[in-house]
């Protein structure tokens, strides 16, 4: 359609400069050179025109890119997302945040996504399992630290996760949200999650609703990462933070999803996010900065 448009353009123009030409009669030879002159400058014009056109049409066609990412990974993504998109205008990245175990689900279910950062590894070893992610294209990327968080300023007598059973309230994730799982993992090797789980507890759907339920004063404490109580050090405060006689750290894998939707330029968009993501020097120390670490398994 667009070279069609093109040719009548060209053929207007030519008809143009032909009638100009006719029209001249007995004017003289040079009166009918500039006619033919001026009738190939219009020509050129026209197609320069229509070059440009569809050079603009081009760059305006973007491939979408759909990325699952775990809500802890929001604040630092959203940077992400704006010098990617500033360095690579084809691309349009649009985040999905929420627990890793509600995106393990969504995927699973035919959700279109094309890249997953979770926030453990058991999610994409899921999906792995399950046929969902493209052969080789894991990476275990960064770490994360289980934190016990109050309001800021707020009284409490609980001073680490031994005597956690002091407090009135407790916001810990769901059993599907690695940061729950993490804490569970975490209570049941200190021998306390029965205990632990007799207490009043609100129960979040992701790491954000229980940093957001201490923030606010709902709860007395709550079981966070690292990275997510940095985040918001004027409302919340650190009791306390899990060393690796208590639990591993948290690790966070990215890997590419097989989307059947995506076309040859998405799944190409994808795998090069993902390499970015992976070994862009930038990229880490807005993570480190943030209060991750780069992985070590």
């Amino acid at each position: 359609m667009k070279s069609g448009k093109k040719l009548l353009a060209v053929m207007m123009a030519a008809m143009f400069a032909a009638g100009t030409v006719a029209g001249c009669g007995s004017t003289g030879t040079k009166a009918t050179q500039a006619d033919q002159t001026t009738a190939k400058e219009e020509t050129s014009k026209v197609e320069e025109t229509t070059k440009a056109a569809e050079t603009t049409e081009a760059k305006a066609e973007k491939e979408d890119l759909y990325v699952f990412i775990a809500a802890s990974l929001k604040n630092t993504m959203e940077k992400i997302k704006e010098t990617y998109e500033k360095d690579h205008p084809n691309v349009n990245i649009i985040y999905n945040a929420d627990s890793s175990g509600t995106l393990q689900t969504q995927i699973e279910e035919g959700a279109q996504c094309d890249v997953f950062f979770s926030a453990a590894t058991k999610q994409m070893d899921a999906l792995k399992e399950g046929g969902f992610v493209v052969d080789g294209s894991i990476s275990n990327l960064l770490e994360n630290k289980i934190v016990l968080i109050k309001p800021k300023d707020g009284k409490t007598e609980v001073t680490g996760f031994d005597n956690i059973t002091k407090a009135s309230s407790l916001a810990l994730a769901g059993e599907d949200v690695p940061v729950g799982q993490y804490a569970r993992k975490l209570f049941t090797n200190l021998g306390t999650l029965d205990q632990v789980m007799k207490m009043e507890i609100n129960e979040g759907a992701n790491v954000t609703a229980v940093l957001t339920a201490v923030a606010e004063g709902s709860n007395e404490v709550g079981v966070v990462y690292a990275t997510d109580a940095a985040s918001m050090a004027d409302k919340v405060e650190i009791i306390a933070e899990a060393d690796n006689s208590m639990i591993d750290p948290a690790v966070y894998p990215v890997g590419l999803i097989i989307d059947k939707e995506a076309s040859e330029g998405q799944d190409k968009a994808a795998a090069d996010f993902k390499e970015y993501l992976v070994n862009d020097e930038g990229v880490m120390k807005l993570f480190t900065d943030a209060g991750f670490a780069k992985s070590t398994k």
